[in-house]
């Protein structure tokens, strides 16, 4: 005998809570919903408040320093590993679950100017201002052996930067040029330059991996193809760049941050005009870092802030400070994009939330839910002048503020002089230049 029985799953009729509440199937009929836009914007309202209420992005300070933090650099295997350099020559390795230091080195005499991981993330390198490059294993010695470390190269001068090929043994060094090393060579397989002055940092696209760009004290950004040994392209702006950042997505795409205070996003192959200008800072640019995703990026700056900007936007989306921050000079984004540290001038390392108003932690399929759909009338009301209002406020230091107040007057009086030459002048003698070429010099190829 055949005996047939209806299965029916309780997940779609009973609510999570277990508290025998019957799920309600919702009619769509828009007749049946005739104030559903003014409920949604309630909603919409109370979604972008809430938002403000739960941000609180900073998660924690890793102390341990003796002395300002000059350079980060990320493990590329472990997500809890993170290398710090620092003005006294120390370098500290620390894990981030536990937020403790594991492993203490002193490297150098001097200022540790840049560090780098290799590819496999079996050892890292450290270069300095005692004109060494130093390569170090990433496990600790063993018990009674001393730390030394595996190779150690004397240069003729002092090196600025250091950055680590994506997928071979070969890293780039620069200071008065940029040369190529092999791991297990002591000389350079090649040396470029292009200019007379000091390059101040120099990184390999994680694309295209052949491809390098450097960042001198005279103005330039260099382009360099590792094959051929030569620059390709260089352009000139009216400030100094301190550092490039290369998009891990995009190939072609690079970010600059300056220090007239702004961030330029380049495509490498037309420099003669910027991809976006990114304005909000208040004093010199120190560093950048992309998000995984390159979506984002991330800022650091003299002006002891820390903002967040979208590639394609022209102002930043969040701004991060503390009462004791300084200036911050290095700034890293984690390889989940859920993190971002930054290394300061007073010892300390910070960790934040990428999200400021993301919760940490397991979430149920109701609060993914939830959480899904306050985003999506986020969205479509994102433009409503309330909403907007309340999504844009932050809170900014007395110092930040006031600068922003004073450059506003300064760049409104320069508008002003402008129009007023144009309107006095013969037609077609002041002509209207954009915000992506005003800061251009030149490129040369």
């Amino acid at each position: 005998m055949k005996v047939k029985m209806l299965s029916r799953n309780p997940d779609n009729y009973v609510r999570e809570t277990k508290l025998d509440l019957q799920r309600v199937p919702r009619n769509y009929d828009p007749a049946l919903h005739p104030f559903e836009v003014p409920r949604e914007y309630i909603r919409a309202l109370n979604a972008t408040k809430l938002e403000r209420v739960f941000a609180k992005p900073f998660l924690a300070s890793l102390d341990g320093h003796r002395d300002g933090v000059n350079c980060l650099a990320k493990h590329p295997k472990s997500l809890a590993t993170v290398l710090s350099g620092a003005c006294d020559g120390e370098v500290r390795i620390w894990n981030l679950t536990k937020r403790k230091c594991i492993r203490t080195i002193q490297a150098h005499e001097g200022f540790v100017r840049g560090i780098c991981t290799r590819f496999c993330g079996t050892s890292f390198f450290t270069i300095g201002d005692d004109k060494t490059v130093k390569h170090w294993k990433m496990d600790g010695p063993g018990y009674g052996e001393e730390e030394e470390p595996l190779h150690t190269v004397l240069g003729k001068t002092v090196y600025t930067g250091i950055d680590h090929h994506w997928k071979e043994a070969v890293f780039a060094t620069c200071g008065q040029q940029v040369d190529i090393w092999d791991e297990q060579r002591t000389n350079p397989i090649c040396s470029m330059t292009w200019g007379f002055d000091s390059i101040s940092s120099v990184k390999f696209n994680p694309i295209e991996t052949f491809l390098l760009g450097s960042c001198a004290s005279d103005r330039n950004i260099v382009l360099y193809d590792m094959r051929q040994a030569t620059p390709l392209k260089k352009v000139i702006l009216d400030m100094r760049t301190n550092t490039i950042c290369w998009n891990p997505m995009e190939a072609f795409i690079f970010t600059a941050g300056n220090e007239d205070y702004n961030l330029y996003t380049f495509d490498m192959r037309a420099l003669d005009m910027p991809v976006m200008v990114h304005m909000d800072h208040v004093s010199a640019v120190l560093d950048v870092d992309y998000s995984p995703t390159g979506k984002e990026f991330v800022s650091a700056s003299f002006d002891k802030s820390i903002r967040i900007f979208p590639v394609n936007k022209g102002r930043s989306r969040e701004v991060y400070h503390t009462k004791r921050m300084q200036h911050v000079i290095c700034v890293k984004w984690t390889s989940d994009s859920k993190y971002i540290m930054c290394g300061s001038d007073e010892m300390n390392i910070r960790l934040w939330k990428a999200n400021a108003s993301e919760k940490l932690g397991v979430l149920t399929s109701r609060e993914k839910a939830a959480k899904d759909y306050n985003q999506k009338l986020k969205e479509k009301f994102q433009h409503h002048p309330q909403i907007k209002r309340i999504a844009r406020h932050r809170h900014l230091p007395k110092s930040i503020y006031s600068q922003i107040q004073e450059q506003r007057i300064m760049k409104e009086a320069r508008r002003r002089k402008e129009v007023n030459r144009r309107k006095h002048s013969k037609p077609g003698s002041v002509p209207v230049v954009s915000e992506k070429k005003k800061h251009i010099v030149a490129v040369v190829k």
